[in-house]
């Protein structure tokens, strides 16, 4: 007999986008399974920079502390060009993270089997294990119009193979899911299953890499450097410890067989990957390395699926829907908020809060962000692989192009300037109440001072990766005629028809409420007094912030300046459970809140006596 299940969620693949997906959906609550084909995890190599915003988004998960601790931190950037006596000579140095609002300033590098660990071991204790070595055979989603609107319903059958030690298959299990997600890598078999197409280009550009702790002379081996010299270009990634990661342009000579005319992987080895450095760092000397770790080369390619979803039931995520260079550092971190964006999506429709179509929304944000990414690799690698200018070669790429494309892409390559645009689920219409909070990208870090207890806090740690939606209620300066305001607004809201009756769901288990609302005033701590808020507006003593510094003068301080808030006004500004800002509204356009969450949440049917 084959054994038969059934399942809320099955994830295909256990790579930093499917444990990304499956961390979220353990923490709230969500009956899933993810499996992958692999006995054991990524050994070496692969991915490793974390970018600003994905270290924002781990920490909102409550994970970003052992990467701060343990990774390597790229704080500058140094430009390395050719100079007038045959070798290299150093053009500049920058800030390597240009994005003037990052929380974290620096990307991080650390191995890619250290952040899948770290799901892992939070899975874990959440009593979850990824089930290996298991391979999907089959798929098929139902063509009942019905069933797939029904988010009860279990309409996609997935067929999968346990593999024995001795690689043969053991038995069959078949599978039925209400979601797939295909988390399963560039040559992903759920994508292809699907048919969706890879849209895009194979470049000629030959890149090798190698991990390993170098012995050199070179002065900026602890920065990231990027070098552009007449023997091709190198980009210098430090790494955690002593080790150092080194991208080096190939040349067809390099790495091809002359027979053949294709890549001839034997040519790919260490010695020959240090020889190709020595070239390109002259003057500076590259000695034999200490100890190598890894060594590998690829093709450039540039692709995004023609499609994220099937019947919004089975999705694609990361590398199975969108393949780039690895030197703009986006593979990993674009994977990881993939599954970020759509796991609180299948987590409220799941539980019947939100209607099926809301998850319409991760293809409309992800493949866009996916396309942009594409576009903007393409013009970084096309800058990096090209020849520098030169007295020899005056169609070169010059340093200042180099460097102005560099600081242009730094919103862009942080995750920072990550834009979602108008939807269901991004409503720009009162972007005039609070200007400098853009609706649509993620909700600006920001230090303010607890009412309670004067203690500092950073409003992004406010904002956990829980599935709730977070209503920050901006109240001004409380004076007694704005208190009269304050408290019509508390009693407009505590009427029936108003969204947060309607749609605040009590916490069931792991299912938390919908909505946690966050007050903060304008003043001084000497003058608030949080008690004087009505009981709605401040849930918890640690739920009301003010606008001012903390003891020392220091931290906090001009939100309301910086945001563009009239203090006098009270407004409201929506943050959706990823931490993206969903829609902003003066207290005087609730009827705009209602319309807003009505579009794709499911109203509380009210028993008797309600």
């Amino acid at each position: 007999m084959v054994k038969e299940s059934r399942v809320d969620v099955l994830i295909i693949g256990a790579g930093p986008s499917g444990l990304m997906c499956a961390n979220a959906l353990a923490g709230a609550g969500v009956d899933f399974r993810i499996i992958d084909n692999r006995p054991i995890g990524v050994p070496a190599g692969q991915a490793d920079g974390i970018q600003p915003r994905t270290i924002e988004v781990l920490q909102s998960y409550g994970l970003a502390e052992p990467l701060l601790r343990d990774g390597a931190q790229m704080h500058l950037c140094a430009f390395y060009n050719p100079g007038p006596n045959g070798g290299i000579e150093r053009t500049g140095r920058a800030a390597d993270v240009t994005a003037p609002t990052a929380r974290y300033p620096f990307k991080i590098t650390i191995a890619q089997a250290t952040i899948e660990e770290l799901f892992i071991d939070s899975l874990k204790s959440q009593g979850v294990t990824v089930d290996r070595p298991i391979v999907p055979s089959s798929l098929e989603v139902s063509q009942d119009a019905e069933e797939l609107l029904d988010p009860t319903s279990y309409p996609v059958k997935v067929v999968l193979d346990h593999i024995l030690p001795s690689g043969t298959t053991t038995e069959q299990e078949i599978v039925h899911a209400k979601f797939v997600l295909g988390a399963d890598g560039a040559h992903s078999w759920v994508r292809k299953t699907l048919g969706f197409s890879m849209d895009g280009e194979q470049t000629d550009y030959i890149w090798g890499v190698i991990d390993f702790i170098p012995d050199t002379d070179f002065p900026d081996i602890r920065n990231r450097t990027a070098i552009h010299s007449s023997n091709g270009s190198c980009m210098i990634i430090p790494r955690e410890g002593d080790k150092v990661r080194f991208y080096l342009q190939m040349s067809d000579k390099d790495v091809m067989d002359p027979e053949t005319g294709r890549i001839d992987k034997n040519k790919v080895t260490a010695e020959n990957l240090i020889d190709v450095a020595r070239k390109t760092f002259y003057p500076y000397t590259v000695n034999e390395p200490k100890e190598v770790d890894w060594c590998s080369i690829y093709i450039i390619g540039q692709r995004v699926a023609s499609r994220f979803s099937k019947n919004e039931r089975v999705f694609i995520a990361g590398d199975a829907c969108h393949t780039h260079s690895p030197k703009a550092g986006q593979g990993m971190n674009a994977s990881m908020n993939d599954t970020h964006n759509l796991a609180w999506k299948l987590a409220q429709v799941l539980r019947g809060r939100a209607d099926i179509s809301l998850l319409k929304t991760y293809e409309l944000e992800r493949q866009k962000y996916a396309q942009d990414l594409i576009d903007f690799d393409r013009e970084f690698s096309a800058l990096f692989s090209g020849k520098p200018r030169t007295s020899e070669n005056e169609e070169g790429v010059t340093h200042e192009e180099f460097l102005r494309a560099f600081q242009a892409s730094g919103g862009f390559s942080s995750g920072i300037g990550v834009h979602y645009m108008p939807s269901a689920i991004v409503d720009a219409t009162h972007q005039s109440s609070a200007p400098e909070i853009i609706i649509g990208q993620r909700m600006l870090p920001q230090v303010f001072v607890r009412a309670a207890d004067a203690r500092p806090v950073e409003i992004q740690d406010m904002l956990p990766a829980d599935t709730r939606f977070k209503l920050l209620l901006f109240v001004g300066l409380l004076t007694p005629e704005k208190l009269v305001n304050v408290r019509r607004l508390a009693e407009e809201l505590q009427l029936p028809t108003s969204f947060l009756q309607r749609y605040d769901y009590a916490a069931q288990g792991k299912a938390q409420s919908m909505f946690d609302i966050i007050s903060i005033t304008a003043g001084r701590k000497d003058d608030v007094n949080f008690l004087d808020l009505p009981p709605i507006f401040r849930t918890h003593w640690s739920k009301v912030l003010i606008d001012d510094t903390d003891v020392t003068g220091r931290l906090g301080g001009g939100a309301y300046p910086r945001f563009g808030i009239d203090e006098k006004e009270i407004t409201l500004v929506v943050v959706r459970p990823d931490g993206y800002v969903g829609m902003i509204a003066p207290s005087t356009a609730l009827g705009s809140m209602d319309k807003y969450f009505g579009s794709f949440l499911i109203g509380k049917t009210l028993s008797l006596g309600e």
